[in-house]
């Protein structure tokens, strides 16, 4: 069996909660986008913002991986970069990372209105490869990717 460590270590274990997800099936490109716009976000924003992603509402700008993507309407004006997309998977994935890192905290006995994301972190996973046999002997991969993600709160001063 594995063992899997947090990418950063915090002196102060009482006033933080951590989560984490491992081999969740969203490709990496989607998922470190989200979590860039996240970082520094309190928890209860983040959570807001997320379903409005995953509704479809809200696009997040894709800044890394942004070749051949649309631009989209209040994205320029909001974030400083017109392109972008709608990840609803991703959103949904990290939605429930929240939602389990928010469980710790409580449990933990912090204050969960005053709880920011001070640490959020994407890996890669491994890329399960398969392939498809098509029409006169050749084939088309159908590769799957997965990300290891992992989020640390914080209790506010």
């Amino acid at each position: 069996m594995p063992r899997w460590n947090y990418s950063v270590k915090l002196a102060d274990e009482e006033k933080i909660a951590k989560a984490m997800v491992w081999d969740a099936p969203i490709s990496y490109k989607k998922i470190v986008e989200l979590a860039r716009l996240l970082k520094g976000m309190k928890l209860e924003d983040a959570k807001k913002f997320l379903e409005r992603v995953a509704r479809g509402e809200e696009p997040v700008p894709f800044r890394r991986y942004s070749g051949k993507q649309a631009h989209h309407r209040g994205l320029a004006d909001k974030y400083g970069w017109p392109a972008g997309r709608y990840p609803v998977k991703a959103a949904k994935i990290l939605l429930k990372l929240l939602k389990n890192v928010e469980n710790n905290a409580e449990v933990k006995g912090l204050d969960i209105s005053k709880l920011k994301i001070i640490h959020i972190a994407v890996h890669k996973g491994i890329t399960l490869k398969r392939w498809m046999p098509r029409a006169f002997g050749r084939s088309t991969p159908k590769f799957r990717k997965r990300s290891h993600i992992e989020v640390i709160v914080a209790e506010e001063e």
